[in-house]
């Protein structure tokens, strides 16, 4: 019997590799496909509001002849939000995996940010543009990121996926696949044109999980969210980065919400 399709679409400087627990959970049930990184290919670079980014996954979906349910974490469940919304065709349902919706007054002032060039004051660019990205060989990048709160909370064996698919050789060692140039481009351009998708209903059932301790959701607050998913949002326990801290949980909650979704 054939698997429904499913197109999972990374976080912010992820590569999709980074999230094979979680989709090896996935794929019991489902034809799992993914972008191993977006905002790296010359044709669709990084732009404001991520019009190429979308049409980047638009272009990915429409290869499958079929539409497929759409999951994605952070940048990647906004991407599917914003997918789904321009080509509904495209798409069954869409899981958004603590991808908040920046809308009201929140979108407004990040609008104002953006063309006053302060922008990093309220994104994570500000620590992106100086990330270290280079290192001597793939246990010194082992020791530096497993020596951070943030990574020593993933589950046994992440930080290893992590590093296997988002590290390559340099001539002075290894660095980072995911450049940190893109990264911050991407947080730099976070669009503020989000709140679009409350005008009218929303073309696809859509649903949200979220991280109760999660850091983005606390600034993008989460009533533009609610009022985009209605009752289709879960809270989990852990940040933003929950997919990572218990990948195997992550995959339960979102068949969970796939099936409440497609009922």
């Amino acid at each position: 019997m054939t698997k429904p399709l499913l197109h999972f679409t990374h976080g912010n400087s992820y590569p999709a590799g980074t999230y094979r627990q979680l989709l090896d959970a996935l794929r019991v049930d489902f034809d799992v496909r993914s972008v191993d990184m977006h905002g790296h290919d010359p044709a669709f670079p990084v732009t404001d509001n991520w019009r190429l980014l979308v049409d980047e996954l638009v272009k990915q979906l429409e290869a499958y002849g079929e539409p497929a349910i759409l999951v994605g974490h952070s940048l990647g469940g906004m991407l599917s939000m914003m997918t789904a919304r321009q080509r509904p065709d495209l798409a069954r349902c869409v899981v958004m995996v603590d991808s908040p919706v920046v809308a009201g007054w929140r979108a407004m002032l990040w609008r104002q940010a953006k063309r006053g060039g302060w922008g990093d004051r309220f994104s994570p660019a500000k620590f992106s543009s100086k990330r270290r990205h280079l290192f001597p060989d793939r246990a010194a990048a082992y020791a530096h990121f497993a020596s951070k709160p943030v990574f020593a909370s993933w589950a046994p064996g992440v930080l290893d996926d992590y590093l296997d698919h988002g590290l390559q050789p340099h001539a002075d060692g290894v660095q980072l696949r995911f450049s940190r140039d893109v990264e911050t481009a991407i947080y730099r351009t976070l669009p503020h044109t989000m709140g679009a998708a409350l005008d009218g209903k929303y073309p696809v059932p859509i649903g949200f999980i979220g991280g109760r301790s999660s850091a983005e959701l606390g600034l993008a607050g989460d009533k533009a969210t609610r009022k985009l998913v209605g009752q289709n949002i879960v809270m989990v326990d852990g940040g933003h980065l929950f997919p990572m801290e218990a990948p195997r949980e992550t995959a339960r909650h979102v068949k969970e919400m796939i099936a409440r979704l497609l009922g």
